[in-house]
C-alpha cells in the first residue's frame, strides 16, 4: 500500500478557482457529478466527508465510475497478483466476506480451513514428518517475510544471550535483487541490511558464493529468492544450503536459511517437482509465499511455514483469551478476513496438484512462445525458460527439459539495435504499449547491473496463447513505430496526464506486487493543485 498525503480541500478549491481548467468544472467547485439523471452525487465533497450523506445507488455509480479509469487487469503484465477465479470462488468469497479468522470461537469451520491449508503446504514444501510444523496465513508476502526475518532475528538474539555476546547489531543477508519487502524488514526491526551485488551473467540474481563474504557471527539468516521479480530465475537454495554447511563446520556459525517463494513456491513444487529447495534442504527454516500470486488467489493472501515450532520463539506467539477460547497469533496486525483464506482452500479442492500443474505448464509454455518470438527480432531476451536443459529438445512441453524459473519474460533492445537506431530509448515501448491497453514495465537491473534496462512481462493464468500472439504483434508493431526519429513525437507526446516513462535510476527495488504504474502516479502526485481539480 502506497503512502498518501492528506489534500487540503480548500486550498485545492483556491487553486482550482483562477485555474485555466476552470472551465472543465461543475460550477467552478471540483465537486462531482456521478450521471446525468442523477443529482445527489453532484455536491458530494471530494476530500472531506459529507454532512450528509448521499443514496446507495449514486455512491455505487460514482465509485464504479471512478473506478473505470484503472487500467484493465487482464493487460496488466506488470502484475504478479492473480485477477480471476471461477464464479464458484467468487461466491465462496461474498459469503465469508464478513468473518474474522482471528475470532476461532464464533468462526471454528474458518479456523479448520486455515490448518488444513497449512498441512496442505507443509506437504508440497517437503516439511520433515519428524518435524512439528507451524505456521499462518498473512496479509501477503510482504507480512510473512517481516515473520519470518523476526523469528531469525529473535533466534540469534537468544543464542547470543546465552553466549554472554553482544546482540545488538543483527545483519541479514540477500541479493540487491530482493524485493523491497524484505528491506522494509530490516529497516523496520533494526537489522542491518547486507546487499549482494549481482551479474548478468547470472540473470540479476545472487550467487551463493559471492553472498558467503557478507556472512559474520551478527547474520541472523540469509533470505534466497526464489522467483526474482526482476527476471524470473531462481536463486540457488540447495548450494547456498552446502556453503552454509561448509561454513558452519570451518567456523561454527549456524545460519538459517529463509526461502522467499513469494511466487515461486506456487510454481517449483507443481513445474520443477526434483528441485531442491523446500524443507527437503535442511538448512530451510521457514518459507513464505503469495496465495494472492500463482496460489491464484485474490490480492490480500500470504503464507509462512517454519520446518519446526523450535524455529519460532515463544515470545513472539501471544496467547489470547477474551474471545471466547484460548487462541495463539503470531501475526503484525489482528484482525484478518476469512474469505481469502477459504478461497485458497476452494482452489486447493478444485485444482489439486494435477490442476495446479497444468497451470504451471501452461503459463511456462507462453512464456516460452513469447521469448521466441522476441530473440528473433529487435530484443535480446533475459529470462531462461524457454532456453532447454543441455542436450533436451526445443519442442517438449515438460518444463524440467528447459532451465527453471517463473513464467516471466525479461528483454531489452539488442546491443545491435541500440548501434543502429541510438536514438530510440526503451522506455518508449513501455508507453507506447500503454496506449494500445498492455502494461509493461520498463526499469533498470538492480545493484550490480544497475547500467541495463529491463522490460518485463508476467505470464499469469489470464494471458491466454492467444493474447501472447496478440502482444507479440503490438510488442513489434511499436517499437518499429518509433524506429523513424521523426515518428517518435507523433506518436507520444507527454500531456497533463501522461509523461514518458523512464526507467528508475535509484536503483531500488521494484514492488513485488505491482510497479508498472508508480511512476505515473507519482508524476500526478507532484504536479501540484492543478492535477488535483
Amino acid at each position: 500500500m502506497s503512502l498518501s498525503r492528506h489534500i487540503n480541500a480548500e486550498e485545492v478549491i483556491e487553486a482550482c478557482k483562477e485555474h485555466p481548467h476552470k472551465k472543465h468544472s461543475i460550477r467552478g467547485t471540483g465537486y462531482h457529478q456521478s450521471w446525468r439523471r442523477d443529482e445527489d452525487a453532484q455536491l458530494a465533497p471530494k476530500y472531506t466527508m459529507p454532512k450528509v450523506g448521499i443514496p446507495a445507488k449514486a455512491a455505487y455509480q460514482l465509485l464504479h465510475d471512478q473506478t473505470a479509469l484503472d487500467g484493465n487487469p487482464l493487460l496488466n503484465l506488470a502484475s504478479f497478483v492473480h485477477t480471476w477465479m471461477p464464479e464458484e470462488a467468487d461466491k465462496l468469497i461474498m459469503e465469508n466476506i464478513n468473518k474474522n479468522i482471528v475470532d476461532l470461537d464464533e468462526y471454528p469451520a474458518a479456523s479448520i480451513i486455515h490448518n488444513r491449508a497449512i498441512s496442505m503446504l507443509a506437504d508440497l514444501w517437503k516439511a520433515p514428518k519428524d518435524g512439528k510444523v507451524i505456521g499462518t496465513a498473512t496479509a501477503g508476502s510482504s507480512e510473512a517475510i517481516m515473520l519470518g526475518g523476526l523469528a531469525m532475528k529473535k533466534r540469534w538474539q537468544e543464542a547470543r544471550k546465552a553466549a554472554g555476546k553482544d546482540y545488538f547489531h543483527p545483519n541479514i543477508i540477500f541479493g540487491s535483487n530482493a524485493q523491497v519487502a524484505l528491506e522494509k524488514f530490516a529497516r523496520y526491526f533494526d537489522v542491518e541490511t547486507r546487499l549482494v551485488p549481482v551479474k548478468a551473467s547470472n540473470g540479476f540474481i545472487m550467487d551463493p558464493n559471492d553472498a558467503l563474504q557478507f556472512i559474520d557471527e551478527n547474520t541472523i539468516g540469509v533470505i534466497v529468492i526464489l522467483g526474482s521479480t526482476y527476471t524470473g530465475h531462481f536463486e540457488n537454495v540447495a548450494l547456498m544450503g552446502k556453503l552454509l554447511d561448509d561454513l558452519q563446520e570451518r567456523t561454527g556459525l549456524d545460519i538459517p536459511i529463509h526461502v522467499d517463494g513469494a511466487s515461486g513456491a506456487f510454481i517449483a513444487p507443481f513445474a520443477y517437482p526434483k528441485l531442491k529447495w523446500s524443507f527437503d534442504v535442511p538448512r530451510v527454516v521457514s518459507i513464505n509465499t503469495s496465495g494472492h500470486k500463482f496460489g491464484l488467489v485474490y490480492a490480500g493472501l500470504g503464507w509462512v511455514l517454519w520446518r519446526d515450532e523450535k524455529y519460532l520463539h515463544k515470545d513472539l506467539v501471544f496467547e489470547l483469551h477474551y474471545l471466547g477460547s484460548t487462541e495463539y497469533s503470531f501475526t503484525l496486525n489482528f484482525s484478518k478476513p476469512a474469505a481469502p483464506v477459504i478461497a485458497q482452500m476452494f482452489n486447493f479442492l478444485n485444482l489439486g496438484f494435477e490442476g495446479y500443474r497444468k497451470i504451471a505448464i501452461k503459463d511456462l509454455r507462453n512464456a516460452r512462445l513469447l521469448s521466441r518470438a522476441l530473440e528473433n527480432t529487435y530484443f535480446e531476451v533475459l529470462s531462461e525458460v524457454h532456453r532447454p536443459v543441455s542436450g533436451d529438445k526445443h519442442d517438449v512441453d515438460d518444463p524440467e527439459h528447459y532451465l527453471p524459473g517463473l513464467p516471466v519474460v525479461s528483454f531489452r533492445l539488442s546491443d545491435k539495435f541500440k548501434q543502429e537506431y541510438p536514438h530510440v530509448q526503451q522506455g518508449w515501448v513501455q508507453s507506447l504499449l500503454r496506449t494500445k491497453g498492455w502494461i509493461v514495465p520498463n526499469y533498470n537491473a538492480p545493484l550490480g547491473a544497475e547500467e541495463v534496462e529491463i522490460l518485463r512481462v508476467v505470464v499469469r493464468e489470464t494471458l491466454s496463447q492467444d493474447l501472447v500472439e496478440r502482444l507479440i504483434v503490438d510488442i513489434l508493431e511499436v517499437t518499429e513505430q518509433i524506429l523513424v526519429p521523426n515518428n517518435v513525437m507523433a506518436a507520444i507526446t507527454p500531456t497533463s496526464t501522461q509523461t514518458l516513462h523512464q526507467p528508475d535510476k535509484s536503483h531500488g527495488r521494484p514492488d513485488k506486487d505491482n510497479f508498472g504504474d508508480a511512476e505515473v502516479e507519482g508524476g500526478q502526485t507532484q504536479a501540484g493543485f492543478s492535477r488535483q481539480c
